[in-house]
């Protein structure tokens, strides 16, 4: 999540966000706990170890603290990123690099063992979520999308076919834990309509997480991709964050078929996708056992059967 929200500071001494450390607490347990303890010192560390310099009142999302600095000697704007490695936060700086700023924010510096991240400095409040027009501002991401995915893919990340044939093996005990009958027949038509489409998963880097809110204004460029969680795989299965996100029932067709003519995708192949990208998250909820989001099985439902 990209939504950043201030919490207070004073010089040398980093207030940790109470909501950084609630969601750490939250998703990380006793491995997220451990980070927020050691995260004033580990700020303490970078800002010494590349000569930076506190530019303002930190920010975060879910998961990372991102302060504002300045890089000593010229005073260059940046953000220092200091999150808790996982399984997808360690593909960044990999996307990151292959991208090079064209379409997403510069990758500065990199910390391979903390995952801590140097990165040019965007426009926090100029987010795409902000734009009046949700037709244009799909059209942004899909615009975006069609540039990212064109980068080939860099070794090292998650494959959406190791992904997918994961879903498929557990969905069958998954869907026992669905009581009602119409949504388990719902995520049994998700899975049929990944597995049409689970010998061919594709090949092109993924940002797997561009949703409104991960869409930056900046100097140079209109707006920038930050903070992916990249992957290996067809394109069709990054379109479900920009209909889940200010959504709109009676825009879930638009936007559809907004992306796929902008991305050059083929429909019904890009709906799979997106099938499938519902069915992850379902699968998510019930193993945590959180009830399924009823809008992300309305974009199911206005997606499922309908023709090209």
């Amino acid at each position: 999540m990209s939504r950043f929200t201030h919490a207070s500071i004073v010089p040398y001494v980093i207030d940790i966000p109470h909501a950084l450390a609630a969601a750490q607490e939250k998703y990380n347990g006793t491995a997220g706990r451990a980070f927020i303890a050691r995260l004033p010192r580990l700020a303490a560390d970078f800002l010494d170890r590349w000569d930076l310099k506190l530019d303002g009142r930190p920010m975060h999302g879910v998961s990372a603290l991102v302060l504002p600095v300045l890089r000593r000697p010229d005073h260059t704007p940046a953000v220092l990123k200091l999150q808790l490695p996982d399984e997808e936060s360690r593909g960044e700086p990999i996307a990151l690099r292959a991208w090079n700023g064209d379409g997403a924010v510069r990758l500065l510096d990199h910390d391979e063992p903390t995952g801590t991240m140097l990165l040019e400095r965007l426009d926090p409040t100029r987010m795409l979520s902000q734009h009046p027009d949700t037709h244009e501002a799909a059209a942004v991401i899909a615009r975006l999308l069609a540039h990212l995915t064109t980068t080939p893919a860099p070794p090292g990340l998650r494959h959406l076919g190791d992904i997918t044939q994961a879903m498929l093996a557990d969905t069958p005990q998954a869907l026992t834990q669905v009581p009602d009958p119409e949504t388990r027949r719902l995520l049994a038509d998700c899975a049929a309509a990944v597995r049409e489409v689970a010998t061919d998963p594709g090949d092109r880097l993924l940002h797997w997480d561009l949703h409104y809110e991960n869409v930056l204004a900046a100097d140079r460029a209109p707006w920038l991709a930050i903070d992916p969680k990249p992957l290996v795989g067809d394109p069709g299965f990054e379109l479900l964050p920009a209909l889940y996100n200010r959504f709109d029932p009676t825009d879930i067709r638009h936007r559809f078929d907004t992306m796929t003519d902008i991305l050059t995708l083929d429909p019904a192949r890009a709906r799979a996708w997106t099938l499938g990208r519902v069915l992850q998250n379902c699968l998510w909820e019930i193993a945590d056992g959180r009830p399924l989001e009823p809008e992300r099985l309305e974009i199911a439902r206005r997606l499922r059967g309908t023709g090209d």
